[in-house]
């Protein structure tokens, strides 16, 4: 793990690519107490250790189910119920961390890209069997920006600096085609690209990532100045970075300061997690 120095930074983003009804600002300054966190997301070769050491199973695999991306799903996949406003999402019976993209589908030769379909239930598992946490969403953001100021992506403020991919996300026209250009369609491995300023990866683009807080979108006006926790109730929880799917014209929400809150129960394909602990 990394260990990070903590200390104030500016937390939050008010530009015209922020979502202001996420709560992304107002920007603010936050001081952190130092911490450890992890470079890269928990793979699934991690994640199958903790099973195989404690037999648990995910919430997807007691549920029989989990939502997968439509286009991930082969040709004559079966008939499957889409989610109401996002039809890209299929909730295909039989999908879960071992079976990612549906029953038909394993995780053999993907053991270092991050684990999937796991619920914030599932990650606080895993980091009680570790001896770990999920980072708070001041943590995490703050380990994100790898010490730049105020920039919208762990690397600046330009999304492809010189032509360059610097992150796994939707290109093309989604959902209906994605050329490639980035290298990866779905999830690529957890250090594909380069690390940031404090040598973490894959912050943004990949997949979501859970963190410790409750989410609510004028949660931060009132939340401390001094290691904040997030809101004190709440029934979602937070997640941040974006994902393989996130594109320009629906969803921006691959920089530093995205942010989304999801039912703690829920699983997707497109979500997982990192650990911390205290320093």
């Amino acid at each position: 793990m990394v260990l990070l120095d903590g200390g104030e930074f500016l937390m939050g983003s008010e530009d015209d690519r922020a979502y202001p009804d996420d709560g992304e600002g107002p920007v603010r300054t936050v001081e952190l107490s130092p911490f450890w966190i992890s470079p890269t997301a928990v793979t699934n070769a991690e994640f199958a250790a903790f099973t195989h050491a404690t037999g648990y199973r995910t919430e997807a695999e007691r549920f029989g189910w989990s939502f997968v991306f439509g286009g991930l799903l082969p040709d004559d996949f079966p008939p499957t119920r889409g989610v109401v406003g996002t039809p890209w999402w299929r909730q295909v019976e039989g999908a879960n961390w071992r079976h990612p993209a549906g029953p038909q589908s394993d995780t053999e030769g993907i053991a270092d890209h991050p684990v999937i379909h796991v619920s914030w239930n599932d990650a606080q598992a895993y980091c009680a069997w570790a001896g770990l946490r999920l980072p708070t969403e001041a943590e995490w953001e703050y380990a994100a920006r790898g010490g730049l100021r105020g920039c919208a992506f762990p690397w600046g403020d330009e999304l492809e600096p010189a032509g360059e991919h610097r992150m796994n996300v939707w290109q093309g026209v989604f959902p209906q085609e994605n050329t490639r250009a980035d290298g990866w369609y779905g999830t690529c491995p957890v250090d594909a690209f380069p690390a940031n300023g404090f040598g973490l990866y894959n912050t943004t683009g990949n997949v979501w990532e859970w963190c410790r807080d409750r989410f609510a979108p004028d949660g931060a006006a009132a939340d401390t100045r001094r290691d904040p926790s997030g809101p004190a109730e709440g029934t979602r929880r937070s997640a941040r970075g974006g994902s393989y799917l996130c594109h320009e014209s629906y969803c921006r929400r691959y920089r530093v300061s995205g942010r989304q809150g999801i039912s703690p129960d829920s699983s997707l394909g497109n979500t997982g997690f990192r650990c911390a602990r205290e320093a």
